[in-house]
């Protein structure tokens, strides 16, 4: 079973945090007044400063769906995590404040806990969660079942490529940065990056990998060490530093090899016997992955220095369809309307990107105009809806 422990720029891993007493164990979870749906798998959350409410905390196993909504002055998030507080079943991020947002997850019978996170920081405010037996019919049919072994391997098969694909490239721009070869270098980073874009959601899933090997320098917390391709970014193009001191050869070589070394790791643990992929953290994948374009990309945040967003932004929408096309024919067959809308809104974006193109890339997304800014995140918008309802479809 896939390690589902996320730990997103910017944040201190939970894996780390969750070594610590809960500092804020006086506000755990209590139970919120109980949803008007009646369904005791549908659950109300109310994140708020300092409080994570929820309608039960008691579900049956099957598909649960957390409904939930932000009291707070501050972006929220809720998780769904298993006994240990490490492994995350499934979240929802980047809910704002008077705004509401749904987690759909397929959840065995079990102890779980449940966090909000006021800011996105810290260990959040957590409470006990207890799924219980279940034998009223929630397991997929025969048919079902044969659609997500299929999709399971297809989408193992193709993370596989993609991490190995990913260390090749890695490998060869390490290779580069420690020779100084710094105009080929900057010619293979965009391309060997998009290859860790498009199998991000799971590459957070592993404990500090993705801070280790991806943070911004924007994201840093007092005291933490910077590693990764960003700092050899900024090497790479420091007319856009502001008081810069370049990387000496042996800082150079030090990050570079490390980074090769972090790269090992992913593709050692995604090519691991026991590495599997649930159907709902494909489905969810999807999602996450456009969530890193809302968040990242459009804002041309993630590339500040290379300004090499979209490439990035092609690549996790790369991931996001192909985790989409996975699992589309489950879709097909619980709600044929929803994959209909979701062909059309990826075929609209997918024009928009199309349309930035220059030679075997893209332009530099310093160049793109606010108006073409704009269009490509109505487009993101667009498709971020019926992709919020993937998950439901595939695991109803």
């Amino acid at each position: 079973m896939i390690r589902l422990l996320s730990t997103r720029r910017g944040r201190a891993p939970l894996a780390v945090l969750a070594l610590a007493p809960l500092a804020l164990a006086a506000a755990c979870t209590e139970n919120a007044d109980p949803g008007d749906s009646g369904d005791p798998r549908v659950l109300a959350v109310a994140s708020s400063a300092d409080g994570c409410e929820l309608s039960s905390t008691e579900a049956p196993a099957g598909t649960l769906t957390f409904d939930v909504t932000n009291a707070g002055d501050d972006v929220t998030e809720f998780y769904l995590l298993d006994s240990d507080g490490l492994r995350i079943l499934g979240e929802v991020e980047n809910v704002a404040p008077n705004t509401s947002a749904k987690l759909t997850v397929n959840v065995a019978a079990g102890d779980y806990v449940t966090a909000c996170k006021p800011g996105m920081v810290g260990d959040g405010i957590r409470g006990d969660f207890t799924v219980a037996a279940s034998d009223d019919g929630s397991a997929p049919s025969a048919s079902d079942a044969e659609l997500v072994e299929q999709a399971q391997t297809n989408y193992a098969a193709y993370v596989e490529d993609q991490a190995d694909q990913l260390l090749t490239g890695t490998t060869e721009f390490a290779a580069l940065v420690k020779a100084r070869d710094d105009e080929a270098a900057r010619a293979l980073y965009p391309q060997a990056r998009q290859h860790w874009e498009r199998i991000e959601t799971v590459a957070e899933s592993f404990g500090t990998l993705d801070p280790e090997m991806d943070l911004r320098e924007a994201d840093l917390e007092p005291g933490q060490e910077w590693t990764g391709w960003h700092v050899l970014e900024k090497d790479l193009w420091p007319e856009d530093a502001t008081d810069y001191t370049p990387l000496t050869d042996e800082q150079r070589a030090t990050l570079a090899d490390k980074l090769v070394a972090d790269t090992e790791t992913l593709v050692e643990l995604v090519n691991a016997p026991d590495m599997t992929y649930p159907i709902d953290f494909i489905a969810n994948g999807s999602r996450g992955l456009l969530d890193e374009v809302a968040t990242g990309k459009i804002t041309g945040e993630e590339e500040a220095w290379s300004h090499t967003d979209l490439w990035d932004f092609q690549a996790n929408v790369d991931g996001a369809r192909v985790a989409y096309e996975g699992v589309r024919p489950i879709v097909l067959e619980n709600d044929a309307d929803l994959a209909a809308e979701l062909d059309e809104e990826f075929a609209d974006l997918q024009t928009l990107l199309d349309a930035q193109r220059e030679g075997d890339g893209f332009v530099s997304y310093d160049t793109v105009g606010e108006d073409q800014r704009g269009e490509l995140s109505d487009a993101v918008n667009a498709l971020s809806e019926p992709l919020s309802r993937l998950t439901a479809a595939v695991v109803a």
